[in-house]
């Protein structure tokens, strides 16, 4: 029997039960290996989205779900408003195995196509808002989708020119019958938000009233059909070089990643979710709507971008319990808190998760916006996302220092590069084996193959356990910087440029050198009023740390590249430093 199908009050003693049995079992690594094994309680769900969604229905039905600055639904008007926009799906030919873009901030038809595709086994394939003509072209046509749901625009992208320069044929097309050159498969746009400007193009709204008596009697023949195991969403993993990757997720995926999640922080159906992380990333759709779902729990959704006042301002308003965001984030809340004080009492909990968090945040976290619950996550889209997690009793030292310890369900060790395990507290890369290994990369069997071996998923990133399972992520495998022969792990170098208090972040990376093969270099941005160059590190740095780790090169920079998702692009880093050293041969 799935968690699903319980009783609310066998539901609470479960929880209550793993949450203890977690605390006791033993999660540290055996024989002195590398190797830790999650907990086997609570059970794993054999269960679909939307079965996800009708548990949270049938419990908590006039209860807020959604609340964005616009609307505020219920878990009725969510159930609704789904159904009604899936049967317009199902009007328009869609169907089972399809797949439909989404391309838009964080705005409520985000979630309700969500939820609307899982709804009729439409795989969903997640655009990230920041992508531009030529990766929009890439995304649509890599999978095949048949459909675009769009926003008309967002911050400097302007959505409908872009669709309408890559399918003029729009302009002429009648609805539902789009034959466009450059994008062969795409057959329907569909415009979040008033009335359609062209007649190729639906409108949100009407699609959603579409449907009519012989979709919504399809809606349980369907729901009958869907397997956990079928493939429901598509994410591009944001690689720093080749094209992007479809990682492909299941039901059964992201439901129990979600669940896990939540039951780490403790939410229950009494919480109220702030989420300003981005939607199409496993932060926002996983981690956000689905654990919440899981629960019962409210969403808040502050603004269509992160923005730190409008945050905190959503957070106070709505009493929020609970709050995500990566380390960038809190620092930016944190700074606009000092500025302008608000009543941040009802915080307990959340996730901090996608970067490193310095122990001075973490304690304001807790302190300031009293936040004593705060977990570290780490994982990555493959692993649908989450493979380690704090607790929510871990010390701030563990917090700040690990990713905490294995998920429930889930096998990770540490290897060598011939694929050993190795001691614990030795460095290796990191590999994950369970329920959470996405089905592979859309039509890319080579590169599945590569990435998943004998059911263990590569994650490529450098890490250590130690003797009680806590683990440090170290670094990147394609981060490590030769130089002369030497081995450099930039996280290492990082981690002591963070300790000068003067620095507010720091990236390190290599550049190529003609006589060492690569060089160090350093893009640093300072404190708040800090008063520092880059002579001051430079002898900072010296008979600290040995003499080939020191940067060769330090860059002051205001603020670093980053992805929509808050995670530094040392690619972007490296390509810019390169063409500067460029000029100045």
């Amino acid at each position: 029997m799935t968690i699903l199908n319980e009783s609310i009050a066998d539901r609470i003693q479960n929880f209550e039960h793993a949450t203890d049995t977690a605390q006791v079992v033993d999660l540290s690594p055996q024989d002195g290996k590398s190797f830790v094994q999650g907990p086997t309680q609570p059970a794993l769900a054999f269960a679909t989205i939307p079965q996800l969604l009708r548990d949270a229905v049938s419990r908590y039905g006039p209860r807020d779900a959604l609340i964005f600055p616009d609307a505020r639904l219920s878990y009725y008007d969510l159930d609704r408003a789904v159904d009604s926009l899936a049967s317009g799906l199902l009007a328009l030919g869609l169907g089972k195995g399809d797949r439909l873009g989404i391309w838009s901030p964080n705005r409520l038809e985000w979630v309700l196509t969500q939820f609307a595709t899982a709804r009729i086994g439409v795989v969903l394939v997640n655009i990230n808002p920041a992508y531009r003509q030529s990766e929009l072209e890439f995304a649509l046509n890599k999978v095949g989708c048949k459909a675009l749901v769009l926003a008309k625009s967002f911050k400097s992208s302007d959505y409908i020119g872009m669709i309408q320069a890559l399918a003029p044929e729009l302009e002429a097309a009648k609805r539902g019958i789009l034959q466009a050159a450059k994008l062969p498969q795409l057959r329907h746009v569909i415009l979040m938000g008033g009335a359609a400007e062209q007649n190729g193009i639906w409108s949100f709204d009407e699609v959603s009233k579409l449907g009519g008596p012989a979709q919504q009697l399809r809606l349980p023949q369907i729901d009958a059909s869907l397997l956990p195991d079928d493939a429901i969403n598509i994410q591009f993993t944001s690689g720093t070089t080749g094209q992007p990757k479809g990682a492909t997720l299941s039901h059964y995926n992201v439901v129990n990643n979600a669940r896990f999640v939540t039951d780490r922080i403790r939410l229950t159906d009494n919480d109220r979710l702030a989420i300003p992380v981005p939607l199409y990333h496993c932060f926002g759709m996983v981690m956000g709507v689905l654990g919440a779902v899981s629960k019962g729990a409210a969403m808040v959704f502050p603004c269509e971008a992160f923005d730190a006042a409008t945050t905190l301002d959503a957070v106070a308003r709505e009493r929020c319990t609970a709050l995500y965001g990566v380390p960038t984030m809190f620092v930016a809340m944190l700074q606009d808190l000092e500025a302008n004080p608000r009543d941040l009492t009802s915080l307990r909990t959340g996730v901090m998760a996608g970067a490193p968090c310095p122990v001075d945040v973490m304690k304001k976290v807790n302190d300031q916006m009293h936040m004593s619950e705060v977990t570290i996550c780490y994982g990555m889209t493959e692993t649908a996302p989450v493979s380690f997690q704090s607790y929510v009793d871990d010390t701030i030292e563990r917090r700040c220092s690990t990713v905490g310890r294995v998920h429930p369900h889930l096998q990770v060790k540490v290897v060598d590069e011939a694929g050993q395990i190795v001691p614990v507290g030795t460095q290796g890369e990191l590999c994950t084996r369970g329920y959470s290994v996405m089905k592979g990369y859309w039509d890319e069997s080579e590169l599945t193959a590569q990435s998943i071996q004998d059911g263990w998923m590569r994650t490529g990133d450098l890490a250590k356990l130690d003797a009680e399972g806590f683990c440090s992520i170290t670094g990147r495998v394609k981060d490590m910087i030769i130089r002369g022969g030497e081995n450099i792990y930039p996280r290492e170098v990082e981690e002591f440029l963070f300790s000068h208090p003067q620095v507010r972040e720091v990236q390190v990376f290599g550049v190529p050198d003609a006589r060492l093969g690569e060089e160090v270099c350093a893009w640093v941005v300072a404190a708040p009023d800090a008063k520092l160059d880059e002579d001051a590190l430079r002898v900072f740095c010296q008979g600290q740390i040995a003499h080939f780790k020191v940067p060769r090169h330090f860059r002051i920079v205001n603020d670093l590249p980053m992805t929509i998702t808050g995670k530094p692009q040392k690619f972007v880093m490296r390509d810019m430093m390169m063409k500067e050293l460029e000029r100045q041969v």
